[in-house]
């Protein structure tokens, strides 16, 4: 309520009100000066409001006080419960923790004003979840309440807590939120097996390496804590299986190290033992962690391939052993209880097995072909067993023939030597050292013996030194040798070997005489070296060649510009379209000249050819042929051939074997008819002479002449 002291409650005094909230949420009495809200309020919304108020006169609107500030403050009451604002909760604790163990603190925020009153005083307090877990009633910590929870028993916990303002007390508001507990796994449970006996049955077939039967542990716990490890206990039959874990099952998995064999052994009994990876060491008083089965296994009789008594055979024979002889055998056994008869044979997927043959009842391998060890020194192939009561179970096996070498090769110069001696040489001088070969396997020890052939032995110019370690020495016997007596000599060289029988073998050196200095080194071993003047230096020999092969080049070069010229000359006395002179005095070269005029009429008098252009000049123009009428029988020349041909037969010293004869008889005529101009078809009037203008001034005369007036033929009348 507001009011003034002038005031006197007769209204004259008119009450206003502004401010936060002042319309909306309060309203003022103009007269009484009462103030009302008229709508709810809400702590939590707005706490305080701020409001101006002045009293004005109702006549003059003027204020009779100045205005004043107030405050309208908001009561709390308890009109919100708690809030869980981070609910529902999950949680995980160790199982078998200890009572009292830590598992999570919850928070409930209330909303009521903290500093007025008990409402926003809250206390926590679990409504389910007893007697697992409590709850400090304050700080909302929740911790085990019970000792040696046990995960494999229950697993997962569900606590709803409950948060009360006024302290708990009576008319108090609540909220609730729940709590998800896990316990967690610890390896507190040893592995143990179902069952105590195993039994297993397993195919002697088997391979090894191959699964052969699983074995499991169980273990409670869970993740890393249940990892089982399997070991087999050494003893019986022990030593032919190994046992893994599978990483996904957790499963003893037993395999095969070794091939089983029913005839030999038909069971085996062994232990296995299983144990956890991960142990804790706080549940070690529980006791062992691991516990152990026994497995029996027992081998299952199988239809079996037969067996070789050896997994490789190895045989020599030697190269020149005759065809169809043994040199071997291989054996297999069927060695199943009812034991069957076994078949070998070829395996015929090698080229090399045309080479020998096996029985098939023995196994029995004997050749089929000559062998050379020179050619293929081993041979290498597979034999195949199969039994007879049932040919589809086979085993192969590899067969190794190694073809022994028999001495029939001789020993030979193992290079071809290029051997030279000096003619200074002095006796005893080693001028090559030589070695030999053998295309046999020599064994080892092998000796080669070197010596001069029986048919040289008397001849002292040369000799061989054996150095009796495979090699030999060729010496000079004499003092100096002459190329100008003798340049080559043939030493032949006997080599035999030490194997049984001896073969031995004759080889022939050449020996060069050489021109050397004075340290043996040579100079010259050409032939023509021999003939050179004494003296006479290499450099000079090449300086007298060279001098040759350049006046040589002279020659060619003088020649070939000689026949230049001369041909450049002809042609330009033929070409040159400026000479204006044509001879026509040239007799010609005879009548063996075909090149200068035409000699066919000649040679038959019935030939009728057109007029042609001489051949001995370039014609300028194309010039019209005149036809002559077809000749005669020429009966003269006839008559003339016929008169000199009884001539010659009559004449006694005309020789006696055919022979030409040549008749020099122009006849009474010419065919090739007058050079001269006057009878010619042209007219002036046919020829262009406008050429003689690009000619040059020489013939500017000319020129004019024949070209000041020009043909044409519709001027004529």
């Amino acid at each position: 309520k507001l009011h003034s002291d002038l005031d006197k409650g007769v209204g004259t005094v008119k009450y206003t009100l502004s401010g936060d909230g002042a319309g909306t949420v309060f309203t003022i009495d103009e007269t009484t000066g009462d103030i009302h809200a008229i709508r709810s309020l809400d702590r939590e919304e707005k706490p305080f409001y701020t409001l101006r108020a002045q009293a004005v006169d109702v006549d003059t609107k003027k204020p009779l006080e100045p205005e004043s500030e107030f405050i309208i403050k908001v009561q709390d009451i308890n009109d919100n419960e708690p809030k869980f604002l981070d609910g529902p909760y999950v949680a995980s604790v160790p199982e078998m923790s200890p009572v009292g163990a830590y598992v999570l603190q919850v928070k409930a925020t209330d909303a009521d004003d903290p500093t007025y009153g008990n409402s926003a005083r809250v206390v926590y307090s679990i409504l389910q979840g007893q007697p697992y877990f409590s709850i400090d009633p304050k700080t909302g910590v929740i911790r085990t309440a019970l000792p040696n929870m046990d995960r494999e028993v229950k697993e997962q916990y569900q606590v709803l807590i409950q948060a009360k303002d006024m302290g708990g007390q009576l008319g108090g508001l609540a909220g609730t939120t729940t709590v998800n507990i896990t316990l967690t796994d610890v390896n507190d449970n040893p592995p143990r097996f179902p069952k105590s006996i195993f039994h297993l049955k397993v195919p002697e077939t088997s391979h090894v390496g191959s699964a052969i039967g699983r074995i499991r542990a169980v273990d409670p716990d869970f993740g890393k804590n249940a990892e089982i490890e399997y070991n087999i206990v050494p003893g019986d039959g022990g030593n032919l299986f190994d046992i893994t874990t599978d990483e996904y099952t957790q499963e003893g998995v037993i395999k095969l190290k070794k091939p089983l064999d029913f005839e030999t052994k038909k069971a085996y009994t062994f232990k296995v033992e299983a144990s956890n990876l991960h142990l804790d060491h706080r549940f070690h008083s529980v006791g062992p962690f691991k516990d152990t089965a026994t497995v029996k296994i027992n081998v299952l009789d199988m239809d079996e391939p037969p067996v070789f008594s050896k997994p490789m055979y190895t045989m020599e024979v030697y190269e020149d052993t005759p065809v169809g002889t043994i040199i071997g055998a291989v054996t297999a056994q069927d060695l199943d209880a009812g034991s069957s008869s076994v078949r070998y044979f070829m395996d015929w997927k090698n080229d090399v097995d045309s080479y020998f043959t096996i029985d098939a009842t023995e196994g029995t391998i004997a050749t089929n072909e000559l062998l050379d060890r020179e050619s293929t020194a081993q041979y290498n192939f597979s034999i195949i067993a199969s039994k007879v009561s049932n040919p589809l179970l086979t085993s192969k096996v590899n067969v190794i023939i190694n073809v022994l070498d028999v001495n029939e090769f001789p020993p030979e110069i193992s290079v071809p030597y290029e051997t030279s001696v000096c003619e200074n040489a002095k006796p005893g001088q080693v001028i090559q050292t030589i070695t030999a070969a053998d295309k046999d396997l020599s064994p080892a020890g092998q000796r080669f013996s070197f010596k001069l052939s029986s048919e040289v032995s008397n001849k002292p110019n040369f000799t061989v030194h054996d150095y009796r370690n495979n090699t030999a020495g060729i010496e000079a016997r004499r003092n100096g040798y002459s190329r100008r007596q003798q340049e080559l000599y043939f030493l032949p060289v006997v080599i035999e070997d030490s194997s049984y029988p001896v073969q031995s073998s004759t080889n022939t050196l050449t020996i060069r005489v050489c021109r050397c200095d004075s340290d043996g080194t040579i100079q010259s071993c050409n032939v023509e070296a021999i003939f050179l003047p004494v003296g006479l230096s290499t450099g000079a020999l090449i300086a007298i060649l060279l001098c040759i092969v350049i006046l040589l080049v002279i020659v060619v070069l003088y020649v070939a510009l000689r026949r230049q010229k001369k041909k450049d000359t002809l042609m330009t006395s033929k070409e040159d379209i400026r000479d204006n002179v044509i001879h026509y005095d040239d007799e010609g070269g005879g009548e063996e000249d075909t090149q200068a005029f035409d000699i066919g009429a000649l040679r038959n008098p019935k030939v009728i050819e057109d007029n042609k252009i001489r051949r001995d000049i370039k014609p300028d123009t194309l010039r019209f042929t005149r036809h002559r009428p077809p000749a005669e029988d020429n009966t003269d020349i006839r008559d003339f051939i016929n008169q000199r041909l009884q001539e010659n037969d009559v004449d006694p010293s005309a020789p006696p074997y055919d022979s030409l004869a040549t008749y020099a008889y122009e006849g009474n005529g010419s065919v090739a008819e007058s050079l001269s101009s006057i009878d010619s078809l042209t007219t002036e009037a046919d020829q262009d002479y406008d050429y003689l203008s690009d000619w040059g001034p020489r013939f500017k005369i000319l020129a004019d002449m024949f070209g000041e007036e020009s043909y044409n033929p519709d001027k004529v009348t």
